[in-house]
């Protein structure tokens, strides 16, 4: 039988770098982890050596927590998890991509990284600049530079780990018949997100939801975990006060209730703690 209390007791110690003197982690995090919780984390990296799946560097002890938090600590689940990711990542070139790759359509196609609005984007057009399958590429390698880059710029800055990002999804003038459109690479990149980088979404908003969006959640609420789903605010127009609990007006465009405007438009910006680090 196992002791109660030693089973609740932190059995990993607080991340490098930590600054921040008010720093708590969250469960299941490092510096917070239970020894049933420490004991699975080695037991998972002690099998990713002796198959010689581990990668040196890029397989971290919070990396490896993100599939262990994904599969609940299940061991067996979360290695399954991670090969099946690294499989991908061969057949879809992630390492190469990742040195190589150049988006020359973004100013063409006026996206945002992490807030989407949707409604600013005529379909027929960004079909006609760039493809379902560039565009995933661009989303894997974003997803990369989030990894290598943004957050441990973030985490430096606020003196503690930061290992998650807040999305925020702008459904204004959106209709029916232009989500299913693209619904096959919303599909498409939601299967990448929640498989192959687990745990990365702290929260995400969807603003400005019109009435018909319950058809199209219905959609794609089953293609999402329960975890996943629990992080997903649906808000209609009044989103601003709850947004700015979560983001400083500084940080959140002046068209969605912040103080924020960017040379050249938000849309197409990249600062951040990154970009002073001259990683943009």
């Amino acid at each position: 039988m196992t002791n109660p209390q030693l089973e609740a007791a932190s059995a990993s110690a607080m991340p490098a770098g930590v600054t921040d003197p008010n720093y708590k982690p969250l469960p299941g995090r490092l510096g917070n982890l239970s020894v049933t919780q420490q004991h699975a984390l080695e037991k998972l990296k002690k099998e990713l050596i002796e198959e010689g799946v581990f990668v040196e560097g890029r397989m971290d002890d919070a990396l490896l927590l993100r599939f262990l938090r994904a599969r609940k600590f299940d061991v067996a689940k979360a290695k399954e998890m991670l090969i099946a990711a690294e499989n991908w990542r061969k057949s879809f070139g992630v390492d190469e991509l990742v040195r190589s790759f150049d988006f020359k359509e973004k100013e063409q196609e006026g996206r945002p990284i992490y807030i989407e609005q949707l409604g600013l984007l005529d379909i027929k057009a960004l079909y006609a600049t760039t493809t379902p399958d560039r565009l995933l590429q661009r989303l894997v390698f974003e997803y990369e530079r989030f990894l290598d880059e943004r957050l441990p710029a973030c985490s430096a800055a606020v003196g503690h780990p930061v290992e998650t990002s807040c999305t925020i999804l702008d459904l204004s003038g959106v209709s029916l018949s232009n989500f299913y459109r693209v619904k096959d690479y919303v599909m498409q990149a939601s299967s990448i997100g929640q498989d192959r980088y687990p745990e990365c979404m702290g929260r995400f908003y969807i603003i400005n939801a019109p009435w018909a969006f319950s058809a199209v959640w219905s959609m794609i609420k089953p293609w999402l975990d329960e975890v996943t789903v629990s992080k997903i605010d649906i808000l209609g127009s009044g989103y601003k006060s709850t947004l700015l609990e979560q983001i400083a007006p500084e940080s959140l465009p002046k068209e969605l209730g912040g103080t924020c405007q960017c040379p050249g438009g938000c849309s197409l910006s990249d600062a951040g703690p990154w970009a002073k680090a001259g990683a943009a």
